[in-house]
């Protein structure tokens, strides 16, 4: 067979992840043609079914369900890791529906989440998530939906966090909040689609044991140059849930899944979303 094209954000998470695997720090018998897009770049080259891997936002998922099904390892999903409303000046988001939003994509989970929990805010535009900070701070955007490093960024910038949509999500629902997947294309054979799986988490072990090994790669691609930060990156993104999704991970997904389609934000998914139970 030909290289697979996988495609993953140059965010920390993605290249930890992803970084023994490519670099073939253990034995693996597919070639995989690494594609580094931000994450709503890959969310909207799903549409298209271009990749044959790709990391995608949750909420893209049920856009393009019919095409791929979610692999059980290489998600981010977990606890107090949620999107963050930030802001220059304190704000009452209740009574303002007139605030100017950037979000960093219509197809992200941080949008769906926005829309579940503040569905006045509808003054939006879409701005690339590492532009975001400087947006809010020039005055073009009274609050910024951040993700990724910006978490770790914006209060030594001088920007306040006005409502942590994690931090809602399990309020409502006492989930881990479902951010992004692995997913791969349907019409791939069986054994290739649970050879992959295994393969995502196998990278991510082999990362945890020798965390070293993977360190150029990050640093190679990360926004934000610190290692510090990218090592909370890490740490708030890669957890169990990325080895295995497990019985809970699973059941968050098709809660924010069935959740987002019953309050009219997506589209109902074609089942089975997952290729099977075990990594």
């Amino acid at each position: 067979m030909n290289s697979l094209k996988l495609g993953f954000s140059p965010c920390p998470n993605d290249t930890f992840i992803f970084d023994a695997l490519l670099h073939q720090r253990f034995p693996f018998p597919y070639k995989l043609d690494a594609n580094l897009f931000d994450v709503e770049k890959l969310n909207r080259l799903a549409l298209s079914a271009e990749l044959e891997i790709s990391k995608l936002s949750f909420a893209a998922y049920a856009s393009v369900s019919d095409k791929y099904q979610i692999l059980n390892s290489g998600a981010a999903l977990g606890r107090n890791c949620g999107p963050l409303l930030i802001s220059k000046n304190a704000i009452d988001l209740q009574n303002m529906d007139s605030l100017k939003v950037a979000i960093p994509g219509k197809y992200t989970t941080a949008n769906l989440l926005l829309s579940i929990f503040f569905p006045h805010l509808t003054n939006k535009m879409e701005v690339v998530f590492s532009d975001i900070e400087d947006g809010v701070l020039s005055g073009d955007f009274d609050i910024g939906l951040i993700i990724h490093e910006s978490r770790f960024t914006y209060a030594e910038k001088g920007l306040l966090k006005v409502a942590d949509l994690g931090e809602c999500w399990e309020r409502k629902f006492s989930k881990p909040i479902p951010l992004g997947c692995i997913a791969i294309r349907r019409d791939l054979p069986q054994e290739l689609k649970e050879s992959i799986q295994r393969g995502i988490a196998e990278s991510v072990k082999w990362a945890f044991e020798h965390p070293q090994d993977s360190r150029d790669y990050i640093q190679k691609h990360a926004q934000e140059l610190s290692r510090e930060v990218q090592e909370k990156h890490i740490e708030l993104y890669v957890n169990q849930f990325s080895i295995d999704l497990g019985a809970e991970g699973r059941e968050a997904i098709h809660l924010l899944l069935s959740y987002g389609h019953q309050v009219n934000l997506l589209p109902p998914c074609v089942e089975p979303i997952f290729i099977n139970k075990k990594v």
